[in-house]
Order: C-alpha cells, then sequence, then structure tokens
C-alpha cells in the first residue's frame, strides 16, 4: 500500500523536477521585480509622463510676460475757472457762462494730443444752458504749471473736437431767416499744430436741404358727403 500512496505522489520528488521548478520559480520573481519597476517609473511622481508638458514661463531663458501698465489719465481741471480767469477770453463769453442747474456749467471739456506736447492738452465749448448754442471754442496747452491758451474761435455757433491727433472746428452758417435750430449749413475746418501755433490744414462745408424737416405739409382736402 505504501508503494501506491508513493506513486500517487506522496513520496518525495524526484531530482529533475526540483531543477525545473526552481528555474520556474526564479523567472516569475524576476518578471514581477520588473513588473514593479516600470509601475513606480509610470506612478511615482517623478517620471516625465505623470508632469505633462512644461509650462512656457518655466522654460530657461523665457521670460516672463510683463504685466500690463496702466492707462495714462488725464490730471482734470477745473474748466470753468481756466476760461474766466483767461484774458484771451471775451467778456462776452465770459457773461454768458453761468451755470444751469445748481453748480453745473454748460461746458464740454475734451483731453488729447493735439500739440505733441508730453502731456494732454484741453479742448473747452462754452455753451448756452437752452438750446446748446456753442458761444466759443479753445485749447490750452500745458506749460510748467500753467495751461496756455493757444487757440480760440468765438463765433457762434462754433464748436472744436479732437479728431486723431486734429483740431476739427464747425461753424454753423445761417442765411437770413434761418431759425437757431435750423441753420442752412456748416462749416468743417481741419486745424493742425505746426509747431508753435494751429494752422488751417482744410475746410468742407456742408448745405443742408431745406425739404426736410422745415416744410409745410399741404392742407387736406374734405371728404366728400355721403350721398342720401
Amino acid at each position: 500500500m505504501r508503494g501506491l500512496t508513493g506513486r500517487a505522489g506522496v513520496g518525495p520528488e524526484p531530482s529533475g523536477a526540483r531543477g525545473t521548478f526552481q528555474a520556474v520559480s526564479t523567472a516569475v520573481a524576476g518578471l514581477s521585480a520588473l513588473a514593479l519597476l516600470v509601475s513606480a517609473c509610470g506612478t511615482g511622481g517623478t517620471g516625465a509622463r505623470d508632469e505633462g508638458p512644461a509650462d512656457a514661463s518655466s522654460v530657461a531663458g523665457t521670460p516672463a510676460a510683463p504685466s500690463p501698465s496702466p492707462s495714462d489719465t488725464p490730471r482734470p481741471v477745473d474748466a470753468v475757472r481756466l476760461v474766466k480767469d483767461d484774458p484771451k477770453v471775451s467778456a462776452t463769453v465770459k457773461r454768458g457762462l453761468k451755470p444751469c442747474v445748481a453748480d453745473e456749467y454748460p461746458v464740454d471739456v475734451s483731453y488729447g494730443k493735439l500739440t505733441g506736447n508730453s502731456a494732454d492738452d484741453i479742448v473747452i465749448n462754452v455753451l448756452t444752458c437752452g438750446d446748446a448754442v456753442g458761444l466759443g471754442a479753445y485749447v490750452y496747452r500745458e506749460r510748467g504749471d500753467r495751461y496756455e491758451n493757444v487757440f480760440a474761435a468765438e463765433e457762434p455757433p462754433v464748436y472744436a473736437e479732437i479728431d486723431r491727433g486734429d483740431l476739427v472746428v464747425t461753424k454753423q452758417v445761417y442765411e437770413r431767416g434761418d431759425p437757431v435750430s435750423n441753420p442752412s449749413g456748416e462749416d468743417v475746418i481741419t486745424y493742425r499744430w505746426s509747431g508753435s501755433r494751429f494752422a488751417k490744414a482744410f475746410s468742407t462745408r456742408n448745405e443742408y436741404s431745406k425739404a426736410v424737416g422745415g416744410g409745410t405739409a399741404a392742407p387736406s382736402e374734405p371728404e366728400p358727403e355721403p350721398a342720401n
């Protein structure tokens, strides 16, 4: 009975089978170690795979993008005081420069580059309160600690604006009998700084149609009475 039990696998192994088993075990152990090494490279946090693409600012030799600089803000001025203290402004315009409501004065103020100065130039339009007719248009240029009047137009109605570095002055043209609200046309004059003063560059005349907006409607004909 023992012999049957030994042949069934309970007895000692042959020497050749033992060597083959040890070789297989060694190979499996080697493969397991290699698998662990590969896994560590992929998930350990130090490999290139889990870092992702390099950030542009971290690349050697690439400077960081400069932060945007704040936009230049013009220094506000007291336009009313500037006009009233200006000896070049006519007494007529100064008398008309009165507050419309409370302390609100009818002045339009624009800041921009007109004379090539490092500081912004100032364009001031003095208007009437009721119908906003331009009484005078002025340009002031900073000079040291004060502002200098370098342009004045006081033939109402007049209005001055800054257009791409040019001074554009609009003067409405009235013919005899024209109401204030309906002029016959306008002259648009463009001035450019010549180094010491504004010089006229060119002008345009625009004539308005009298048939639009100012015509009188024709009387309507009476409707015929219905027949009995």
